[in-house]
């Protein structure tokens, strides 16, 4: 496949040119933002418990490094492709300078199930993933961080192998690691958690409140799904469905969101839950709520069940959940969208906070961390929403133009070089 065939490549292509005729971008700059600065494709061979050796191919992409070293998550999942990572490095680029940060876009992932690899494998996969990639990523390059199907463990072992191979102790090179190597406080709920502050800007901008007559309906319920759910109900909303690659379940007085965690956490699929009715994913997408928030993964509202999106507001957990023609119908419907690149953008920032602690080799506690990004998030949706209503546009529009201006400012400030 060709690094600009895949769907969400487009689709966010198609979005970046639609944000620069409305928002009179100069064409230059989106010439440049159209194509990433660097892909790079690697093997990853491992041996495997029987003995055999296996290759994997895996992937690393930086967007646009203008406004700071990439920043950008690994993903281990069998779909992961270089065009897939290129768009997702690309959304990297508008969700750190949508917010502020001094970072770019960058992406990375291997084509494997981990489900299938035992723990030893994993390791080894890790390790050697991060031999291959470590010529192009350091805390002043690249920073990785944790994706679908890797986690903090897997952090732990992507630094140790670049702290082995460089001789020293590298905290900054990547973030989402245990807090015992340089974590964060806050860092593992930051996505779900600044979903749950989008939805409450949201909910102020238009004069309402989250309370227990609020439904909401979650798709995806793992690292971002679980801490908005949880943050939402401890607000009063009524959760009314939450789902898996399993399914879904649905219960119209209101989920137990504790005990669905803990279930989920424990190793098991919410089809086996028995305190809800079970649904499809399909069914959940369509309910009737106030509140849906897609946080799974992308293209799952699409011009073929825009028609039956029923909720009212609808926060970008995922990347991409949205198709560009299913933002345009829903918009026009009157369907408040937080766009992804504002909405999911907790867990990048207190990332942000985790690399910066790092560097300065002191740490600080949960309250200022979340303070922090709450007000990050608030500056940065005030700022969509007056380009919302300065340019008639949809949210996701106006979350791009917001973006791509900062970043015009800084790549003709920094010029074209060799010129």
């Amino acid at each position: 496949m060709s690094i600009y065939e895949s769907d969400l490549f487009q689709n966010a292509l198609a979005k970046l040119e639609q944000a620069a005729q409305v928002g009179k971008i100069d064409p230059n700059i989106i010439e440049r933002l159209k194509y990433p600065k660097r892909a790079i494709q690697v093997s990853v061979p491992i041996r495997l418990d029987d003995g055999t050796v296996k290759t994997f191919e895996g992937y690393r992409v930086q967007h646009n490094i203008t406004l700071g070293p990439g920043k950008g998550g690994i993903r281990f999942h069998p779909d992961v492709d270089l065009s897939e990572t290129a768009a997702l490095a690309m959304l990297m680029s508008f969700k750190c300078a949508l917010v502020g940060l001094p970072l770019g876009g960058a992406k990375g992932g291997i084509k494997v199930d981990p489900r299938n690899l035992s723990r030893q494998e994993l390791q080894g996969l890790t390790r050697r993933y991060a031999t291959e990639i470590g010529p192009f990523v350091g805390p002043d390059k690249d920073i990785p961080a944790p994706d679908i199907g890797t986690d903090k463990q897997t952090m732990a072992w992507f630094m140790d192998t670049y702290s082995q191979i460089n001789g020293y102790a590298a905290h900054g090179v990547v973030t989402g690691k245990p807090i015992s190597v340089g974590g964060s406080l806050g860092r593992e709920e930051a996505t779900g958690r600044g979903v749950a502050y989008c939805i409450n800007f949201a909910y102020d901008y238009l004069n309402k409140k989250v309370d227990s007559n609020t439904t909401v309906a979650i798709h995806g319920f793992g690292k971002v799904g679980v801490p908005a759910a949880e943050d939402l109900s401890a607000q009063g909303a009524k959760i009314v469905a939450v789902s898996d690659v399993s399914g879904a379940i649905y219960n119209a007085n209101g989920i137990d969101v504790g005990s669905a965690a803990l279930w989920v956490k424990e190793g098991n699929f919410l089809k086996d839950y028995e305190d809800a009715t079970l649904i499809s994913n399909e069914e959940l997408l369509e309910l009737d709520v106030d509140v849906l928030i897609p946080a799974a993964i992308d293209g799952v509202i699409t011009k073929d069940n825009m028609d039956k999106v029923k909720a009212k507001m609808i926060a970008e957990g995922a990347n991409g959940p949205l198709t560009n023609e299913a933002v345009t119908h829903l918009s026009e419907k009157g369907v408040f969208i937080i766009p992804d690149i504002l909405c999911n953008a907790g867990g990048v920032t207190v990332s942000y906070f985790e690399w910066v602690q790092g560097l300065a080799h002191f740490f600080w506690d949960v309250d200022q961390i979340n303070k922090t990004l709450h007000s990050i998030l608030k500056k940065a949706f005030y700022e969509v929403m007056d380009n919302y209503e300065c340019f008639k546009c949809d949210m996701k529009t106006a979350a791009m133009i917001t973006s791509i201006k900062k970043m015009e400012a800084a790549m003709k400030l920094r010029g074209l070089f060799p010129g």
